[in-house]
């Protein structure tokens, strides 16, 4: 019973909706904003749901089979249409509910938000190559190594961008550090991104066969993880550290910014052995939360 409810979770992505509102809440407490409202929180924990379960539903299903994801999702194919249907309405309802209360703020919003909204929706569009192929025939999740990039850039826009967007529509004018929040973004950037590759790692049979060059399957596992993993977590700690130092931060909010880096660096170094689909999905997944939780915890002892 408890393994049915632990593959439902992860391998249904509803772990992955909780990731997307974890990440939320940190900018806002790390950007020392007020929160967003529930009805985006909600929004944002069904569309990343749906978003994500897509790539295993429809014609994508076929090529999903050869990993215990995949058969799990053969396995619940009719359970999974009624889901995404399901979350499709209470995505429309939610969007319109959220337009409607904000509409003059809507129709008013700044050109620079819109570019923020535009670039989430472009990439996420792309990533899939949801557009006719007869006008952009772009597949992003086909483009190899710049697939990890393209899904880190989505994750960092959609949890350190778009909930400033909301809460522009939300509440009017506010302040934020626009350093703060651009290097908020990059580090989540390098951060999902470093996780994207390290999720590359479990479909390199696959990939393999598929001719797809991801990292993985250009350069193979070690030299991944020693030339490609291993600098971009160094980079990450080297920029956490100076921008610490910039923003004064004492010792122990330093510390809490620093370790996801440093737990990153370590489970990277442990992928040398085989890993099942679940560790992926755990513990993997598991560092994007505890890098939440260390950011808002990190906040608390700033002074």
């Amino acid at each position: 019973m408890i393994d049915k409810l632990v593959r439902f979770i992860f391998f249904g992505n509803y772990f992955i909706g909780v990731l997307a509102i974890a990440l939320s809440v940190e900018t806002a407490i790390q950007l020392r904003i007020p929160f967003n409202s529930i009805v985006y929180y909600a929004l944002l924990f069904c569309g990343t749901i749906m978003y994500y379960t897509y790539a295993y539903t429809g014609p994508l299903l076929a090529t999903s089979t050869l990993n215990p994801r995949g058969a799990w999702y053969q396995q619940h194919h009719t359970l999974e249409k009624v889901s995404q249907w399901v979350l499709l309405v209470i995505c429309v309802v939610l969007g319109s509910i959220l337009a409607f209360k904000t509409l003059p703020q809507l129709l008013h919003l700044p050109f620079v938000y819109w570019l923020v909204v535009a670039a989430i929706g472009a990439s996420g569009v792309l990533y899939y190559g949801l557009l006719p192929r007869s006008l952009i025939n772009l597949n992003l999740r086909n483009t190899g190594w710049l697939k990890a990039f393209v899904i880190g850039f989505e994750w960092a826009a959609c949890v350190s961008l778009l909930p400033l967007v909301v809460l522009r529509l939300e509440q009017g004018t506010f302040l934020a550090d626009p350093v703060v929040v651009i290097w908020l973004f990059i580090k989540n950037w390098m951060f999902c991104t470093v996780n994207a590759i390290m999720f590359d790692m479990k479909d390199y049979e696959d990939d393999s066969n598929q001719q797809l060059k991801t990292f993985v399957v250009r350069f193979g596992l070690r030299k991944t993880i020693l030339f490609v993993l291993t600098p971009l977590c160094l980079v990450g700690i080297f920029f956490t550290v100076v921008f610490g130092l910039y923003r004064h931060f004492t010792a122990l909010p330093l510390a809490f910014n620093v370790l996801p880096f440093l737990l990153l660096l370590i489970v990277t170094y442990s992928m040398q052995q085989r890993k099942n689909i679940l560790f992926y999905l755990v513990v993997i997944d598991g560092l994007v939360f505890i890098k939440a939780l260390c950011g808002i915890a990190g906040m608390i002892f700033v002074s």
